[in-house]
């Protein structure tokens, strides 16, 4: 923290306790879970992203996941093909357009996601259910509070 407690000097951040450790904590450990997962399957982060989209969404052309990933459709071409390659999805004829394609995720690697995930969920969920239902409000409140925070400092997107 050497270059942080340098930085406080000159211009000190509001104390947040050892709540804003524990956030930074969470923060840290969330990046490098979804690490975690983007290996267990072999992809990178963008691969990874793509793939949750395609999860949440189901199929998608190529154009829409390009927007949701914030990329170009050349690059979102690039990321299919991997994706493709793996098995994680493919292409299919657009139900309505046979002009279009749409991506599908491989319902496998899909399971294989959600597998990797059900550990750290499931820890989640029994930390969760020790809470009294007044805690159990108090913490929802305090984490819809920080996402709120979180979605202001970051600037609008087009």
């Amino acid at each position: 923290m050497y270059l942080m407690d340098e930085l406080r000097k000159s211009a000190p951040l509001p104390d947040t306790g050892g709540i804003g450790e524990q956030l930074r904590e969470i923060s840290t450990l969330s990046n490098l879970f979804q690490k975690h997962v983007g290996r267990s399957l072999s992809v990178n982060d963008t691969d990874l992203s793509a793939m949750e989209h395609l999860m949440k969404e189901g199929p998608l052309s190529p154009s829409d996941l390009a927007r949701h990933l914030e990329i170009s459709t050349a690059a979102t071409t690039v990321v299919v093909d991997r994706l493709a390659a793996l098995g994680h999805v493919h292409r299919e004829p657009h139900a309505h357009d046979r002009r279009k394609v749409v991506v599908v995720p491989s319902p496998a690697s899909a399971q294989a996601a959600f597998e990797t995930l059900i550990p750290m969920l499931a820890g989640i969920s029994g930390v969760a259910s020790r809470l009294s239902e007044s805690d159990r409000e108090t913490v929802e409140r305090f984490l819809a509070d920080v996402i709120a925070v979180y979605s202001a400092a970051i600037p609008a997107r087009n």
